[in-house]
């Protein structure tokens, strides 16, 4: 994740900040875009909840997958409100990072919510994430790890 989010932090629904190059090394990634306002967003957020408990709370050894919140809604305030309502045990990028932008950009988000799957490398393993989850449940993520060549004893 180096070539997307490398130097930066990101943080904790409780507020910790933590470094993106320690927290996404060797993980499937997952970029969630989407916001507390938005009706879609909060129908798909509990389902990706129990998706990464399953995965990565509950699951000995944790899976190798981390998601990373990427805010659109319209504060600060509205992002951390959202984040304690809803969100899993997962990381976000700030809400006053600009790079929440080019990441839109980059990754064609024109419609929230989108859960785009990345490869420890940064590389698209599908934009399709919240279809295919809503579809296989955690069945999916085995191709995706599969896809991003991360070499664990992974059972889903």
């Amino acid at each position: 994740m180096v070539d997307v989010l490398g130097g930066r932090c990101l943080v904790t629904c409780d507020g910790a900040w933590v470094e993106a190059e320690t927290a996404l090394q060797n993980k499937v990634v997952a970029l969630y875009f989407a916001a507390g306002r938005c009706a879609p967003s909060r129908d798909f957020t509990p389902l990706l909840c129990d998706f990464y408990a399953e995965l990565v709370d509950e699951a000995q050894p944790p899976a190798p997958f981390e998601v990373v919140f990427v805010s659109a809604d319209g504060s600060a305030q509205e992002m951390l409100d959202f984040m304690r309502e809803l969100h899993g045990a997962w990381l976000a990028l700030p809400f006053h990072d600009p790079y929440r932008q080019e990441l839109r950009t980059r990754y064609r988000v024109t419609a929230i919510p989108r859960l785009v799957i990345l490869k420890p490398s940064g590389e698209v393993i599908t934009d399709k994430g919240r279809k295919q989850i809503r579809e296989h449940g955690v069945a999916c993520f085995q191709n995706w790890v599969e896809a991003a060549d991360i070499f664990q004893n992974f059972s889903g």
